[in-house]
């Protein structure tokens, strides 16, 4: 048993139980997983997941569509139940979509403290929130005068907010254009480095994980197959062989090399 939490444990003569709901966790750990099974039906997406994340760790998830990366975002967030298992949290976490999800009724800053007390205190919360993701001037602007990676920064500031201890970010930069979600992805590391959350980001981009990660973890058919450390000293420079050699591993593990090189070759008149 680990010291400190306390597991749900399952008796002999009872059957799994049905609703795990996250729980609280003390000490430096912000998410705690011992066991976590997720099904649809027949379909077992997530087979007896272990995993720790520290406060102030950058932790990415990587996988194909449909192994069950969303699923895991969503039971930390509590939006799932898993089937079974021991899932501790900490309670104040807050999550990052692909959409921003803004009121289009509400002005940026209401957005950004929405559910919040109203207080001067709220106030000048969003405000500096605001500051952080530099839109300290958009405080009353409408969220349909906004451009997509305006909006999904005021997404950002509205979790940052809240002083959450686990950052949950569910593909947040897939629908921007490609110098936008560069600029966000810098963002979201500055941010991180002065708030100092725990982080989980679901993505497809590979060379979005290196940049960003101290952990990237593969997921594949309901289990990690791979838990990459990434040392701190590793540059993240595009340019730098370190950073090539993490790409063609993951890519590999992912399968895509094997595809891109099967394509190659049939292109040069080898075997497929």
């Amino acid at each position: 048993m680990t010291e400190g939490l306390s597991p749900l444990p399952l008796a002999a003569s009872e059957p799994p139980a049905r609703s795990i709901r996250p729980r609280p966790i003390p000490g430096r750990r912000a998410v705690h997983l011992r066991g976590l099974q997720k099904s649809f039906g027949a379909r077992r997406v997530l087979a007896g997941i272990d995993l720790d994340i520290q406060r102030g760790e950058f932790v990415v998830l990587l996988g194909a569509s449909g192994t069950g990366k969303t699923t895991l975002l969503r039971i930390l967030a509590g939006l799932e139940e898993a089937d079974e298992g021991v899932v501790l949290v900490p309670r104040v976490r807050t999550t990052v979509y692909q959409e921003p999800r803004l009121v289009p009724s509400m002005r940026v800053l209401a957005n950004v403290t929405i559910g919040q007390p109203r207080t001067s205190a709220t106030r000048q919360a969003g405000l500096d929130a605001l500051t952080e993701v530099r839109l300290a001037g958009h405080a009353n602007a409408w969220p349909g005068t906004l451009s997509g990676g305006e909006a999904q920064r005021v997404a950002l500031a509205r979790a940052l907010v809240r002083e959450p201890e686990l950052l949950l970010l569910d593909e947040p930069f897939a629908s921007l254009d490609a110098l936008t979600r560069l600029q966000m992805q810098d963002l979201v590391g500055e941010l991180f480095v002065r708030h100092k959350p725990a982080v989980l980001l679901v993505t497809h981009d590979v060379d979005e994980a290196i940049r960003l990660a101290d952990r990237i973890l593969i997921l594949r058919d309901g289990a990690f197959v791979v838990d990459l450390a990434l040392d701190a000293s590793d540059p993240r420079d595009r340019s730098h062989p370190s950073f090539f050699s993490h790409r063609s591993l993951l890519l590999r593990e992912l399968g895509v090399a094997e595809t891109v090189a099967r394509a190659d070759g049939a292109l040069q008149g080898g075997q497929p």
